[in-house]
C-alpha cells in the first residue's frame, strides 16, 4: 500500500489518503487527477488496466484502488 500511498501524495499532497473515505464521492479526485493515478498504478505495479475498471467505485478510497491493484497482480 505504501507504494501506492507515493503515487497519490506526488499528485495530491494536501490531501490525507489514508483516512479519506470518499475521494470521487467528496470530489477531493478530478478526472485528471484519475488518469494520472491510473499511469502511475499501471507503470508502477506492473500492471495494464481495462477501460471498464476506471469507474468512480474502484477510487473512491486507498482500499478501493488497492483491490483493484491486487485484482491485476494476481
Amino acid at each position: 500500500m505504501e507504494e501506492l500511498l507515493e503515487i497519490l501524495r506526488a499528485i495530491r499532497s494536501d490531501v490525507d489518503f489514508e483516512n479519506e473515505p470518499s475521494l470521487i464521492d467528496g470530489y477531493i479526485l478530478d478526472s485528471f487527477d484519475i488518469v494520472t493515478i491510473v499511469n502511475g498504478m499501471e507503470e508502477k505495479f506492473g500492471i495494464e488496466l481495462k477501460a471498464s475498471d476506471i469507474i468512480p467505485e474502484n477510487f473512491n478510497t486507498v482500499q478501493d484502488m488497492m483491490a483493484l491493484i491486487e485484482k491485476y497482480k494476481a
